[in-house]
């Protein structure tokens, strides 16, 4: 499975960003994409996760209300509204065949930076 980040960019506290995974290989219905970043200095946390032939979606209480996940196939999304300067981050989209805080596939980042 190869991935591939983009949409990320600088904007000031209170705006929104659409970031976008495009995935490519094999990743069948029950694959599950990730969203995770990492801020500098910080490990890398967990930000939402959905199934690409699912419902479900989770995410981490430091987004949750502001963050939406969604997925086009084989495209996934992630509208981050209302963002603060704390959302900072290289933000990562990955792939596992399984739920787990470890998947096996990653893209490369992009970066999302906030002023305030």
């Amino acid at each position: 499975v190869q991935l591939q980040a983009s949409g990320g960019g600088l904007v000031q506290a209170g705006g929104s960003l659409r970031l976008s995974c495009a995935a490519s290989g094999r990743s069948g219905s029950n694959y599950v994409m990730y969203w995770f970043r990492q801020a500098p200095g910080k490990e890398r946390e967990f930000v939402g996760r959905i199934r690409w032939g699912g419902s479900s979606i989770y995410y981490a209480d430091s987004v949750k209300g502001r963050f939406t996940i969604s997925r086009d196939y084989p495209t996934m999304y992630l509208q981050m509204n209302n963002l603060k300067p704390e959302d900072t981050a290289v933000y990562y989209c990955a792939a596992s065949a399984s739920v787990t805080l470890r998947p096996d596939y990653w893209g490369q980042g992009t970066q999302v930076t906030v002023s305030s």
